[in-house]
């Protein structure tokens, strides 16, 4: 549950027994505030440290900065960097964050400046080297995913906060990639990482499966063309974050189809041991997913916002405002969303 990240940055909040509570069930349905919108930018990337320090990442080079809550926002262009597809962030404070840029060649940036400069962290010039998502299980440990090279499945990780990367060995066989199977960089959210080291990551196109760190399974979802599959997973960890708990959210669909509800979420409680959908699915394509608590889920996509307030059981489309992501404050309880042309958002709830 979002809320325990906390516990994950002792040094960034010294009085946790303070702040762990537990996210309250929600009676009703949220509503969607506008915060800023109309820009020639696709932002993908968001990272919400608390309830007033947000940050959103997205293409032309773009990176934008609230420390208000989403009444005003700062906004700068990377320099040397104004072509490039920012489509992850992780942020940790006011002052530090690292950007990933996709391809062409894939990079990662990190300041600690509140944006002032930029450094180079990460470079991989590799041809077909696509950087999908970012996930951070403290402050120091980091990891991210890339799609497959020679049938390989991507990754890399941190353990200095994002200041080195070192490639992990594609000799694992769950690393093993199907022909046509990939990972979609909608949102930053098919990967979640965690203490132990373990990590969930979720794939479509021809093929759409869960990677467990230990295991891969078959997700019955819609899958077969490069288009389909999944796109964001979401854990409830019970507030531990120490490795993977066994309540978990996957969404997709296809994202050709925007309306189409066919095969576009599962939700499982043991592991994904067993797969269950949701008796009125997310009402088209959901590229994000986001846990609130353990019967609230919010999932967001190109024709709107669904909320689940029976564990994804049944979802309700609150909102035809289309976001590429929606996520939860790490010391908080707001929840942010952002999207095509600048847009951020934010739930209010009633």
């Amino acid at each position: 549950m979002k809320i325990f990240r906390q516990i994950l940055f002792p040094a960034l909040c010294p009085f946790i027994f303070l702040n762990v509570l537990v996210l309250p069930s929600i009676a009703q349905m949220p509503e969607v505030q506008i915060l800023t919108s109309g820009t020639n930018t696709s932002l993908r990337g968001l990272s919400v440290v608390n309830d007033n320090v947000v940050w959103v990442s997205g293409s032309n080079g773009t990176v934008g900065k609230s420390l208000n809550g989403g009444k005003n926002w700062t906004w700068l262009t990377v320099k040397g960097f104004e072509d490039k597809q920012f489509r992850d962030i992780e942020a940790f404070d006011a002052n530090t964050a690292i950007i990933m840029a996709v391809d062409s060649p894939a990079y990662i940036l990190k300041t600690v400046n509140g944006g002032d400069s930029w450094k180079v962290v990460y470079e991989n010039k590799t041809k077909g080297m696509f950087l999908d998502a970012m996930d951070f299980a403290d402050f120091n440990r980091g990891m991210v995913v890339g799609d497959p090279i020679n049938g390989k499945i991507f990754l890399a990780t941190t353990n200095n906060n994002g200041d080195t990367w070192k490639e992990v060995g594609g000799g694992n066989e769950m690393l093993n990639a199907f022909p046509g199977e990939a990972f979609f960089a909608a949102s930053g959210t098919n990967l979640r990482y965690y203490r132990d080291s373990s990590f969930v990551l979720v794939s479509g196109g021809q093929k759409s499966r869960l990677f467990n760190g230990t295991d891969t399974i078959t997700l019955p979802l819609l899958q077969g063309r490069e288009s389909a599959g999944a796109n964001s997973i979401d854990v409830f960890d019970e507030g531990n974050f120490m490795r993977p708990g066994n309540r978990m959210v996957i969404v997709g669909g296809d994202f050709s189809a925007r309306d189409s509800i066919n095969a576009n979420c599962v939700y499982t409680s043991n592991g994904g041991k067993t797969w269950k959908t949701p008796k009125e699915p997310p009402h088209g394509y959901r590229s994000s997913v986001e846990f609130l608590s353990k019967q609230d889920i919010i999932a967001c996509g190109l024709n709107g916002i669904d909320y689940s307030r029976n564990g994804g059981k049944n979802w309700t489309w609150v909102s035809k405002e289309g976001f590429h992501v929606v996520k939860i404050a790490r010391f908080g309880t707001a929840v942010y969303l952002a999207g095509e042309k600048g847009k951020v958002g934010r739930i209010y709830w009633k």
